[in-house]
């Protein structure tokens, strides 16, 4: 009994220095794993991705752009001017800038927006100087040039009392037909025909005399004493978009990039011109004669004037011009005007009118009675200089 006993004692003692060395090796690696773990805890970077960098933020000229990203030839412009915060505007790149903005503020007059800071301030200094200069005041009769997409323009302000020294007088060119007779047309209309070289020496005068062409957002913030014009300043405007205009004369702005509007009676159908043409309202169908004997707009009701005017409109905004544009100038048919038409076009939201009365907008002009300077026919360059300066 003792020997088996010895010997059981000798077999069970090996076996439990086994079972002791198993179970420190055990926990020699739970104390590796937990100190594995420790040590992945308390290092972040090992337990969690590369943390993804915040976006910078995009301008609001990039967001512009992204915003209009399938827009052909989108240009994000940018405006600088003292006290005023002005967004960004979509332009289209190679195209006559549409409605710049025309700040206003109490004491103060909008001498214009500049490519050059520097040009901006001379401006401000001596607005009769630099606000007078075509060559780098910019407004609508200027197409658009963008570097990547973006530009940035520069504004000048000035005084009313600046505004009213210079007593800017801005003639309003009325054009009708056109000939390619040295001796005009024959007929009771013969007046009413320019002969076209007549037309393209005048076009060239404007040009080569660095003329400012005010656009009608800027001659009404000019009545208004809110913005300068210089007195060198002129407008080209053709009534009825008769077909010698659109194939004779029109063209000649283009080529010389001379910024002319073309009064249309939309009724007989609007289409787009050239890229220095602004297509405006000549009514849609009141160019016609009345009860009276008279144009339609001294014979229809106000309401009755304010629909076609609307149907005008929605003409003109048919071929990509803006309703803000359609409804800022038109022309009376025949010049025919009285209190009627001025509450129809008010109640289809028109800012501007013109006449055919002689003369010249000024400060403080009715603004539904607008003057104009009329053309005909045998008035070359000479006689227009004596008109327009």
């Amino acid at each position: 009994m003792r020997t088996i006993h010895s010997r059981r004692g000798r077999i069970v003692a090996p076996m439990t220095g086994l079972l002791v060395g198993a179970v420190a090796v055990g926990a020699l690696l739970t104390g590796c794993a937990a100190e594995s773990t420790d040590a992945t805890t308390s290092d972040p970077s090992a337990t969690s991705a590369t943390p993804t960098p915040t976006p910078t933020p995009l301008t609001p000229a990039e967001q512009l752009l992204a915003d209009n990203a399938t827009v052909a030839g989108a240009c994000a412009v940018s405006f600088q001017l003292d006290g005023a915060a002005l967004d960004p505007q979509l332009q289209i790149q190679d195209r006559l800038y549409v409605r710049l903005p025309i700040p206003r503020a109490d004491g103060r007059a909008f001498a214009g927006w500049y490519a050059d800071p520097a040009a901006a301030a001379a401006a401000s200094a001596d607005p009769a100087t630099g606000a007078s200069n075509p060559a780098v005041r910019v407004n609508g009769s200027d197409l658009v040039a963008c570097t990547d997409q973006q530009t940035t323009l520069y504004g000048a302000w000035t005084t009313p009392e600046a505004v009213a020294a210079v007593g800017a007088r801005i003639p309003i060119m009325m054009y009708h037909q056109f000939t390619d007779k040295p001796e005009g047309e024959s007929g009771w209309l013969r007046g009413n025909y320019s002969y076209i070289e007549d037309y393209r020496a005048t076009m060239q005068y404007i040009k080569d005399s660095a003329f400012y062409l005010p656009t009608w957002d800027e001659l009404d913030a000019f009545i208004d004493g809110a913005l300068y014009l210089p007195d060198h300043s002129v407008i080209v405007t053709d009534d009825d978009a008769d077909p010698t205009w659109l194939t004779m004369a029109s063209p000649i702005n283009e080529q010389l990039q001379v910024m002319a509007t073309s009064f249309d009676i939309t009724g007989d159908g609007a289409s787009p011109q050239n890229r220095f043409i602004l297509p405006r309202s000549h009514t849609n169908n009141m160019h016609t004669a009345g009860a009276n004997g008279k144009g339609q707009m001294v014979n229809l009701t106000p309401a009755e004037i304010a629909a076609d005017m609307t149907a005008s409109v929605q003409a003109l905004e048919g071929i990509g011009v803006s309703p803000e544009s359609a409804t800022e100038i038109m022309a009376y048919p025949f010049g025919h005007n009285d209190e009627r038409s001025h509450e129809g076009l008010r109640e289809a939201g028109f800012v501007l009118a013109r006449t055919i009365e002689q003369g010249y907008v000024k400060v403080g002009s009715d603004k539904l009675t607008l003057p104009c300077i009329r053309i005909n026919f045998g008035m070359g360059v000479d006689a227009v200089k004596k008109l327009i300066g």
